[in-house]
């Protein structure tokens, strides 16, 4: 029970929900909405943060363009987004307006979240939403996103989101009603009311999503993955159960934090970040880098594949081609072939002291945390 009293006491939620729990046959369900935006609201008269995200736009979009299923091509998608995105924001802006509560939109791509220049703006966008009391709604922006660039599912945006502004808890709400030891539809499946590690689980997460919207269990328990290795407790709950998943109740699955809290850019690099390279390391380096903690110095590297400048984020991985940790470079890869397996001391006494430095330094060097 401590992991849901944690998250009854968290002080900064971050609250995701899905979109069949917003919508129904005729759009939007103005009164599901109407009874979540008044437990967020009473959260927020309590002195807590709070940032929603929240899927629907698409679903929204959907009857006023008279389409009765969920667009399977990209243009279509975004045409409902276009059309859905304005009506969820006016919905939810008149629903806490009732509360005396101002919602501040936030759309965000996969740019906004990986590029280091991007996250900072998103950063400080949040961070002055949440000083003047306001709720951020965020979405992904749907109707710029491809499907190249997109995060696929707004729980895995969720979790992203939950380290980007250093959330106590997250929160998953959807049609589902926490994890259960098989398929539920199975005889026999029990409900599954703490996870201690998710990389532990054996179950099944075969369960689709629905007809509107996009995620399923593998993909709330890659958010809850993604969210506890940063020291974030997880919570998976029907979207009914909603405020007594908030209080700590015994509804839905919990999942504990695996690590510690970490800085905004080692998060950022493990779980955000879009390498632009690989260092290939010798197997010293790669016992130096885990076990020691080490930074990676040129002599350990024996091979470099990408085209990256210095500053950019890359995987370091071993002679088998695993990657094994991710790291920010100090030399653009074309500076790199030259000094591959010299000593820093070897290297200043050739070139001079501007390369007295390391390739990653520890501090900005971060080991594989989890599956993903």
């Amino acid at each position: 029970m401590r992991v849901r009293q944690q998250i009854a006491d968290a002080q900064r939620v971050v609250v995701k929900i899905g979109s069949s729990s917003l919508t129904g046959r005729r759009g939007l369900d103005t009164e599901r909405m109407q009874r979540l935006v008044a437990t967020l609201a009473r959260l927020r008269a309590s002195g807590r943060d709070v940032v929603l995200v929240s899927s629907g736009a698409v679903a929204a979009g959907m009857p006023a363009l008279g389409m009765k299923t969920r667009p399977r091509d990209l243009a279509g998608q975004q045409a409902a987004a276009s059309v859905g995105q304005g009506l969820l924001i006016e919905r939810y802006d008149a629903l806490f307006a009732a509360h005396s509560l101002v919602v501040g939109q936030v759309l965000l791509t996969v740019d906004d979240l990986t590029r280091q220049a991007h996250y900072r703006n998103a950063l400080r966008t949040f961070t002055r939403l949440l000083q003047l009391g306001a709720i951020p709604v965020v979405n992904e922006n749907d109707t710029v996103a491809t499907h190249e660039i997109r995060f696929g599912d707004n729980d895995r945006l969720a979790a992203l989101v939950a380290h980007l502004v250093r959330a106590d808890a997250l929160v998953l709400l959807s049609d589902v009603d926490a994890l259960y030891t098989r398929h539920p539809s199975e005889p026999g499946a029990e409900r599954i009311a703490e996870v201690a590690d998710v990389d532990d689980l054996e179950v099944d997460t075969s369960r689709i999503g629905s007809a509107v919207g996009t995620g399923g269990m593998s993909t709330k328990l890659q958010a809850a993955r993604i969210a506890t290795a940063g020291g974030i407790s997880v919570v998976l709950a029907h979207a009914d159960d909603h405020a007594a998943a908030l209080a700590g109740d015994d509804v839905g699955t919990v999942f504990h934090p695996t690590g510690k809290k970490r800085s905004r850019r080692l998060m950022w690099l493990a779980y955000a970040s879009q390498a632009k390279g690989d260092l290939v390391l010798d197997d010293g380096a790669v016992r130096a880098v885990l076990e020691r903690k080490a930074s990676l110095l040129p002599a350990g590297v024996t091979a470099v594949h990408g085209d990256f400048l210095a500053g950019e984020p890359v995987r370091l991985v071993d002679p088998a081609g695993s990657v094994v940790a991710r790291g920010i470079v100090n030399y653009d890869a074309a500076d790199l072939p030259g000094i591959l397996g010299k000593s820093t001391h070897q290297l200043v006494e050739e070139r001079g002291p501007e390369f007295d430095r390391e390739v990653v330094h520890r501090d900005a060097l971060i080991v594989k945390l989890r599956r993903r």
